[in-house]
């Protein structure tokens, strides 16, 4: 919630008001900023996942909405749209998790099902699959990532993918971030790396991402073009 510029004289009834009935609005006002709730809403020119286009090097619209409860428990979904170059247009990922601090805060556990749905064309359900993914945050800059998957692409072969990722804050609403992955196949294509460099400027609830993106050699060979090195804007609102 946005603090609310008041007028002198708003101000004077306020001060007049008797103080039981302030200290009341102002718990309905911080339980209100402290909503469970949240949505975003994100153009991008270019969905890429794990270094790799999901909509042929075109532009994607994205949103998710996400309910997380008291304890850390949290269950959502995200969709954006793709190309495959068949029916599917669409990806629906669905999506529980369980998310808090360890001991002082420092570190910051992130447990996630997701699982990855797939609309458009009668056999777009054939795509669907489910990832294990942990994430731990050390200081709110430093992660690292393992993700697992007994059903990698739908393909009945075992997927792991491991990353490590950091950011640094900047004057002016900056923010520069960087990651790596690295992701392991029994036997389905090559195991690859990916890579990526962001940075971001905030305006209230916006935020453009500039980034660059990319995948090692194994990945050209698994994707072709679609893992190319390339540039990424984003812009995303978030209130």
């Amino acid at each position: 919630m946005k603090p609310v510029k008041l007028s002198f004289a708003v101000a004077l009834v306020l001060a007049a008001m008797p103080l039981v009935s302030f200290a009341q609005d102002s718990a309905v006002a911080e339980e209100e900023a402290e909503s469970p709730f949240a949505f975003t809403v994100a153009a991008t020119s270019d969905y890429t996942f794990r270094g790799v286009s999901q909509t042929d090097e075109k532009p994607a619209l994205q949103g998710s909405f996400t309910y997380t409860s008291p304890v850390g428990l949290y269950a959502g979904v995200w969709a954006s749209n793709v190309d495959f170059g068949t029916d599917v247009n669409a990806e629906v990922d669905t999506y529980i998790g369980y998310n808090t601090d360890l001991g002082d805060e420092f570190v910051n556990l992130d447990v996630l099902l997701n699982r990855y749905n797939y609309m458009g064309g009668d056999n777009a359900s054939d795509l669907a699959y489910n990832e294990l993914i942990t994430k731990l945050t050390l200081g709110g800059h430093v992660n690292v990532t393992v993700g697992y998957t007994n059903d990698v692409y739908n393909s009945g072969e075992d997927g792991w993918y491991y990353a490590a990722g950091g950011s640094a804050d900047l004057p002016w609403d900056m923010t520069l971030s960087a990651g790596i992955g690295h992701g392991t196949f029994s036997g389905l294509i090559r195991d690859y790396t990916d890579y990526s460099v962001t940075l971001n400027k905030s305006w209230g609830d916006f935020t453009v991402g500039l980034g660059y993106v990319g995948t090692d050699n194994d990945g050209d060979v698994n994707f072709g073009k679609l893992a190319d090195d390339r540039a990424v804007l984003t812009v995303t609102w978030a209130p």
